[in-house]
C-alpha cells in the first residue's frame, strides 16, 4: 500500500508538469511546426536520461548484484519496452499536434481526455477486473471535462476524429507500460529508450512535412528546454516508474489532472478567467480522482485480480 501511495503521488506530481508545460508547448507553437517541436523535446529528454540511467543502474548494481546473464535480460527487456513506448508515444505526440491545429483547444482537450474511459474499456480486453467505483469515478471525470474543455456546440469535425485517435494511442501507451513494468525492466531506460524512438519518429515526419531551421528552434529554446527537460525527461519517466505500483485506470485518472493544472496554470500565467462552470468542471475532476483513491474492502489492485 505504501508502493501504491507513493506511485500515485508520482503521477499526480507528473499531471502538474504536464500541466504547466501546455503554456510553454502553446507558446513554442508560435516558431516551429508540431512535428519539429516533437523531435527537439523528445531528443533532449533522451539526452537528459542517459547519465541517470547510468547513476540509477550503478546504484542499484551495489545493492542488488545481478550476473552479466541477468543485466543482459534486464537491457534486453528494457530496451524491447522502450521501443514499443516510443513508438506509442511518438504517433500520439504527433496525432494530438495534428488535432490541436484542426480544432479549438476545448474540445481537443476534451476528446484526448476520453484516454481515462479508453483504458478500462481495454483492460476488459485483457481480462482485467475494473471495480464498480473505478467506472463511477471515471464517469463523474468525464462529466468535469465536459464542463471545463466545451465552452461551444460540439460537432464532430476532421481535428476531432485526430484527437480521438490521438486518446486511443496514449490509452495503448499506458497499457504498453502496464505490461512492460509488470516484467523485471529498467523504467528509467525503458524512458530513455522511448524519448530516443519517438524522437527518431517525430524526425522523419519533420523531414517530409516541415522544414525547420536552426534560428526558429533557436528562438523556441525555453520552451522547448522546459517541455525537454520537465515534461518529457522528468514526468513521462516518473508515469513509469508509478505505473509499476497503480493499476492503469486509476493511473488515468491521476494524469487525466493535467487539464485541471492546466486551466489553473492558464489562469496564473496567461490570466485567463475561469467560470463557474468551468470551476465545477475541476471541482468534479478532483472529486473523482479522490473517490478512486479509497481503499477497496479487498485491497487487491485491479491489475493483480
Amino acid at each position: 500500500m505504501k508502493k501504491e501511495m507513493q506511485g500515485n503521488l508520482m503521477l499526480l506530481l507528473t499531471a502538474l508538469i504536464w500541466g504547466s508545460a501546455f503554456v510553454a508547448q502553446s507558446a513554442g507553437m508560435e516558431y516551429v511546426g508540431p512535428f519539429t517541436y516533437n523531435m527537439s523535446r523528445s531528443f533532449i529528454g533522451f539526452l537528459v536520461l542517459i547519465p541517470v540511467v547510468l547513476f540509477f543502474r550503478k546504484s542499484s548494481l551495489k545493492e542488488h548484484p545481478l550476473s552479466k546473464e541477468e543485466q543482459r535480460a534486464l537491457n534486453k527487456g528494457s530496451v524491447k519496452g522502450g521501443i514499443f513506448c516510443g513508438l506509442a508515444l511518438g504517433i500520439a505526440s504527433c496525432v494530438q499536434q495534428v488535432g490541436v491545429s484542426m480544432t479549438t483547444a476545448g474540445k481537443a482537450g476534451f476528446i484526448t481526455a476520453l484516454y481515462i474511459i479508453i483504458v478500462p474499456i481495454l483492460g476488459i480486453f485483457l481480462r482485467k477486473r475494473i471495480p464498480k467505483i473505478i467506472w463511477l469515478c471515471v464517469v463523474i471525470a468525464l462529466v468535469g471535462f465536459w464542463l471545463l474543455c466545451i465552452k461551444e456546440g460540439f460537432s464532430i469535425s476532421a481535428g476531432d476524429l485526430f484527437c480521438l485517435l490521438c486518446a486511443l494511442c496514449f490509452s495503448v501507451h499506458i497499457m504498453v507500460i502496464d505490461h512492460f513494468t509488470a516484467q523485471p525492466t529498467d523504467s528509467i531506460m525503458i524512458s530513455c529508450v522511448q524519448f530516443l524512438v519517438a524522437g527518431i519518429f517525430s524526425a522523419v515526419l519533420t523531414l517530409i512535412f516541415e522544414t525547420p531551421t536552426w534560428s526558429a528552434i533557436w528562438d523556441a529554446r525555453l520552451t522547448i528546454l522546459y517541455a525537454g527537460v520537465l515534461s518529457s525527461g522528468v514526468a513521462y519517466t516518473l508515469q513509469i516508474v508509478a505505473q509499476r505500483y497503480t493499476n492503469p485506470t486509476v493511473a488515468t485518472l491521476l494524469m487525466s489532472l493535467e487539464s485541471v493544472f492546466a486551466a489553473l496554470f492558464g489562469g496564473l500565467v496567461l490570466h485567463e478567467v475561469l467560470t463557474g462552470k468551468e470551476l465545477l468542471g475541476c471541482v468534479l475532476v478532483f472529486a473523482a480522482v479522490i473517490l478512486a483513491q479509497i481503499p477497496l474492502p479487498t485491497g487487491k489492485k485491479t491489475a493483480e485480480s
